[in-house]
């Protein structure tokens, strides 16, 4: 009985579990006994709670690497990281670590909660780096992305730094005597040899796609203001149900559907981290069915290096001009209308109106803004 209990306390505090878990407390702290109206939150006292968060002590280095003054925050876990680190924590996916910006984006007051709840980067730490073996070289801001990768995925993702390496896995015992009473019963040696080869095969890919992943460097963030679509393909009877994807590299981000239109408005915001070597930013327009695969509504690709070189040069105050760059449109190119990379209040921006490809027509509008890696 008290292995079986055991096990479920070792499922139920897998990441996704506890992210889950994480969320459902903000909302029974939201539908409490106060009723209070959250709408009318003051986003600047969740900024104010965010800055005395971030002045304690142990706030001020990075959780995983020790880096001076962290900007990035990775939920639910609660704990303050670097921009390096933030990049090998998104690789993880969202339903491990969400990875939001102390600047750059608005937060929430349960967002706040989560970091307030979590008792900062010295909890954190106590918790998830509790039997860090002491021959253990725990990342240093001076560390490759490689090793920030194979740490950040056995601290938060594995989990192997929470319990004592001396006490078996109950997972593991299960499984070795499911493997010994399979030999006892003299089951098929082929049927096996054939089964656990494909699952160490398929373990095999798993984790080089996730070094693959962890070993990419990041240049900054580039954010993605999807503003909204015209005249877009017909895909369901009358009309579309349409939604936006952005890829960059391995991330990928979409946006809200928008019911019954072939004009929608979406004025959402998107933000990916900008890989190196730096691939194309790829823009993909779905109608979004229920009991069928979504249909594809067309397609662009647009090349975001002259923008990241432009917010270099004008961190590096090479660039004084409002106006940096202009692409010119044509009939045979995706640009609608001429496009301009420009400085708006200190910010290197370009807007894009996209011809949309492989479909029978539509447009999109976007707006993209460079954040390099230093800021």
């Amino acid at each position: 009985m008290d292995e079986d209990n055991n096990l479920l306390h070792f499922l139920d505090d897998t990441p996704t579990a506890h992210y889950r878990k994480t969320c459902d407390e903000y909302s029974s702290q939201i539908d409490g006994d106060d009723h209070s109206d959250t709408s009318d939150a003051d986003p600047s006292n969740a900024r104010d709670r965010l800055e005395t968060l971030l002045n304690q002590p142990a706030n001020k280095f990075c959780a995983d690497c020790g880096t001076p003054d962290p900007k990035w925050a990775a939920l639910p876990f609660g704990a303050f990281i670097c921009i390096k680190c933030s990049g090998t924590h998104r690789s993880l996916g969202v339903h491990i670590s969400k990875v939001i910006s102390v600047n750059l984006d608005e937060w929430t007051d349960e967002e706040v909660n989560c970091l307030a709840n979590s008792g900062g980067n010295a909890t954190v730490n106590t918790k998830y780096e509790a039997f860090l073996p002491e021959n253990y070289k725990k990342p240093r801001q001076d560390f490759s992305t490689e090793d920030r990768a194979v740490f950040i995925r056995k601290k938060y993702e594995l989990q192997q730094f929470m319990t004592n390496p001396q006490f078996a896995c109950p997972l593991h015992k299960h499984g070795a005597e499911k493997r010994h009473n399979n030999q006892q019963h003299g089951g098929s040696k082929h049927g096996t040899f054939r089964n656990s080869w494909r699952k160490k095969d398929s373990e095999n890919k798993g984790v080089k796609k996730m070094m693959d992943v962890g070993m990419i460097e990041f240049v900054g963030l580039i954010k993605v203001d999807i503003i909204r679509g015209t005249d877009l393909a017909v895909r369901d009877v009358m009309s579309s149900d349409p939604y936006v994807m952005i890829m960059l590299g391995h991330q990928s981000m979409k946006t809200k559907v928008i019911k019954n239109t072939l004009n929608p408005i979406w004025n959402e915001r998107l933000m990916l981290s900008i890989p190196d070597p730096v691939p194309p930013l790829k823009v993909q327009v779905f109608d979004k069915d229920t009991f069928t695969s979504d249909d594809r509504m067309g397609e662009a690709e647009v090349d975001i290096q002259p923008l990241i070189s432009a917010a270099r040069e004008y961190q590096n105050s090479m660039v004084t001009e409002p106006a940096i760059c202009t692409f010119l449109a044509s009939e045979n190119s995706i640009l609608v209308k001429d496009s301009v990379i420009s400085i708006v209040d200190g910010k290197v921006e370009q807007e894009i109106a996209l011809r949309l490809q492989n479909v029978e027509h539509g447009e999109i509008e976007i707006k993209l803004e460079c954040v390099p890696l230093s800021q």
